[in-house]
């Protein structure tokens, strides 16, 4: 099989991101809570709600892209899905990187950039 890298790749955003929407659908409001707290001196604070939501759009739109991007690589080699799938993960991980620099949250900044690294690895292999 020469997917296997890229579906793995594939997995690891299709679980990450399916996870944290689901998080925040079923945890919405002490996401927003915690979040205004976090973003309170920020530029986004009046706006925790909106933005929240177009993460959610985002992490959703990423994992489902990757998922059915895996059973597309799976089934057939094809590699548009899990392609736009990974550059949507590298968008919004690009969203979530902003937003921990804002909030002067450079532990969470780091975090963000690691999970950076495999999603560019699946946009330039799937390319």
């Amino acid at each position: 099989m020469n997917n296997t890298a890229s579906i793995l790749v594939l997995v690891f955003l299709a679980v990450t991101f399916i996870q944290s929407a689901y998080d925040k659908v079923f945890e919405w409001k002490g996401n927003v809570e915690w979040l205004k707290g976090h973003f309170a001196d920020t530029i986004l604070k009046n706006n925790v709600p909106l933005a929240l939501g177009i993460i959610l759009i985002l992490e959703l739109a990423a994992g489902i892209l990757s998922l059915v991007g895996c059973a597309e690589l799976f089934i057939n080699g094809g590699r548009t899905f899990g392609f736009y799938g990974a550059v949507i993960s590298c968008i919004t991980l690009i969203f979530l990187l902003l937003g921990q620099r804002l909030a002067k949250d450079y532990d969470g900044a780091r975090t963000i950039a690691i999970y950076f690294v495999p999603a560019v690895l699946a946009v330039y292999w799937l390319s």
